[in-house]
């Protein structure tokens, strides 16, 4: 891990970690969104690596989003920030692979619309989340896209209405997130998940996130006609690969499968 970069990475087997430490709050201007993007990139693209998390350094802040200062010295919502769109998720084109937020604090704005970019969330309880871009004039636009998706519609547009400010317990008690643990749990808990992930079959889980993001938009019979019909990629690969095959005789011969993402 290099400790002088904002966006540290490490990798543990199958496991991508990274953290975004840009003290004081994380927050993140263009070069850390563009060289978030690359990192994540990288991993869309390195067949070794199956799972990430993404966390934030410190115990205060998972991301306050963009940086204000940045943004009073030129940059604006059009500046290029990287392959990934900001914060290097939320536009980065066929990422297949499961990610996991650990957020260890605040995340609010920006902040906020990058946590959402994740497969799963675990929080800490300290945790805070918020969309406080009302307050400033201006559109959360990706969250103004996704939230509503994610939950309760007018639990989501009080948020964006109001910019106020909700706890740990209540994100999970609408399902914003998946666990809330105590802070020195966090870590380890997300590192568990995601070896319960990394030992899974890869192409499935390529073809699920494939078959969300395409189909998110469909009718129930559209969608499952795109399926059926074998058109898209990641399932187009799943349903005439080794693994496929290797799930049915594990089961029939009562034992672990092992899967060669093939």
């Amino acid at each position: 891990m290099d400790n002088a970069r904002p966006v540290k990475t490490s990798i543990n087997g199958r496991i991508l970690e990274v953290v975004l430490d840009r003290p004081r709050a994380n927050a993140i201007d263009q070069s850390t969104s563009q060289e978030l993007g690359r990192v994540f990139a990288g991993f869309r693209d390195d067949p070794g690596l199956n799972v990430a998390i993404l966390t934030g350094g410190g115990n205060r802040f998972f991301c306050a989003g963009w940086d204000l200062n940045a943004a009073a010295d030129g940059e604006s919502a059009t500046t290029d920030f990287g392959v990934g769109g900001f914060g290097g998720l939320q536009e980065l084109p066929d990422l297949n692979k499961p990610v996991i937020a650990a957020v260890n604090g605040i995340a609010c704005g920006g902040g906020f619309e990058l946590m959402i970019c994740a497969d799963i969330i675990v929080a800490s309880d300290s945790a805070a989340f918020a969309l406080p871009e009302i307050n400033a004039g201006t559109l959360a636009d990706a969250a103004t896209i996704k939230l509503p998706r994610t939950i309760p519609h007018h639990i989501a547009m009080e948020m964006l209405f109001t910019g106020r400010w909700i706890d740990a317990e209540e994100a999970a008690k609408w399902g914003l997130v998946n666990e809330v643990v105590n802070l020195d749990r966090l870590l380890p808990r997300a590192r568990e998940i995601a070896q319960l992930l990394a030992e899974g079959p890869p192409l499935v889980f390529a073809a699920i996130k494939e078959v969300v993001r395409k189909t998110q938009n469909m009718d129930f019979q559209q969608a499952l006609d795109l399926i059926n019909s074998q058109s898209l990629p990641a399932v187009r690969t799943l349903y005439n690969s080794e693994d496929m095959l290797e799930g049915a005789k594990a089961f029939s011969e009562k034992r672990k499968p092992v899967w060669k993402g093939r």
